[in-house]
């Protein structure tokens, strides 16, 4: 009671200490009543109010931790200046993701970067970072290893580093990385982590300083403004893509997956290459069958070297997106294009497609 009437700062912070104590003492239930959580949350709200900075700051390191914390205090001081919103946000499990999304759209860049760095995130929290596009963020939550990450959440990752230098090395020490992002990371990064991602992912060294040649050659026409076909001949190009997908067959890297990949990155000509290989198609029967009228060809390719039926619609919007709306038909197209992943086997689909694709 006399530290309560004491204006002292000094006696303030011991009476915020000992009340804290209190609460880690008390038993768990004992704080679960409503009752009590109204008076415990009042009583630290009128001291907090009164404190000094200082103050603020040791009770959000006394507090941050503790599951019995009032939740509209432990907003208060996730919303106050970031060495005392610190603490809070990295280890309070008050904090729900919809305080943390709140504070996203509301507080400063530190608090935001300290939500990216939070244990342990969840999945709505990464979602409104990535949406954001925050580069001092999304490098953050990148070198953040306990976040839940998926897969499609770890690809934007990705995709953003090639823009943001920063991301790089934490996302090739990154636990969640797979060989396939590892492909991709390894274009935009320098020489040791290179060496990195070919020792940790066995990464074929010759297959990799293909698809870098490929890339540097994609990025010089870009600067100089000029779209790969015009920047270099489709011959050149047809070539360098073909020695790419030759090696990736060789070191028995060329999947099924492989394509999707090309779509993403924009590398139609490339996508038509690694489906001709994996296929044992001619790439002029390929082409003429993304150019047609007639998406069940390209079910019919797709369906032959193992491509699930529920990953086609995306590769045909893809294509589609690349090749000014090729292949043709609309909705009815697409519905027929189901139809070529029916009850038969691959080499059936391969042997349909070698023979409806030659009279286009």
């Amino acid at each position: 009671m006399l530290l309560a009437q004491s204006r002292h700062p000094a006696d303030r912070e011991r009476l915020l200490v000992e009340v804290v104590d209190l609460c880690d003492a008390a038993e768990a239930d004992a704080l679960r009543s409503p009752v009590a959580r109204e008076l415990v949350g009042a009583v630290f709200m009128k001291l907090v109010a009164e404190a000094e900075r200082d103050i603020r700051r040791r009770l959000a390191e006394k507090i941050g931790p503790a599951p019995w914390a009032p939740p509209a205090l432990v907003n208060v001081l996730a919303l106050d200046e970031i060495e005392i919103a610190a603490p809070v946000i990295a280890s309070s499990p008050v904090l729900q993701d919809h305080d943390l999304i709140r504070m996203l759209v509301e507080c400063t860049l530190d608090h935001q970067i300290a939500i990216a760095r939070r244990g342990r995130l969840g999945a709505p929290v990464i979602e409104a970072i990535l949406k954001q596009e925050e580069p001092a963020v999304l490098t953050a939550l990148a070198g953040n290893d306990t976040a839940e990450l998926t897969p499609s959440a770890m690809e934007r990752l990705v995709e953003h580093s090639r823009k943001i230098a920063a991301m790089r090395s934490p996302l090739a020490r990154h636990p969640r990385l797979s060989s396939d992002m590892a492909q991709r990371l390894y274009l935009w990064v320098g020489q040791s982590l290179r060496s990195a991602l070919i020792g940790r992912f066995r990464l074929d060294p010759e297959i990799m300083d293909a698809e870098l040649a490929l890339a540097v050659r994609e990025a010089h026409a870009a600067i100089d403004g000029l779209p790969p076909a015009q920047a270099r001949s489709d011959a050149e190009r047809e070539a360098m893509e073909a020695r790419l997908v030759e090696k990736l067959a060789e070191g028995d890297q060329l999947k099924p997956g492989y394509l999707l990949r090309a779509l993403r990155e924009g590398r139609l000509t490339l996508f038509v290459a690694a489906l001709a290989k994996l296929g044992g198609f001619e790439p002029e029967h390929i082409r003429r069958a993304i150019d047609s009228d007639r998406p069940e060809l390209l079910g019919l390719a797709c369906a032959a070297i193992g491509v699930d039926r529920g990953v086609f619609p995306t590769i045909l919007e893809a294509v589609r997106a690349l090749n000014h709306g090729r292949p043709g038909g609309g909705a009815e197209g697409q519905r027929r294009a189901a139809g070529a992943f029916g009850p038969f086997d691959a080499d059936i689909a391969g042997m349909a497609f070698r023979q409806a694709v030659k009279s286009v």
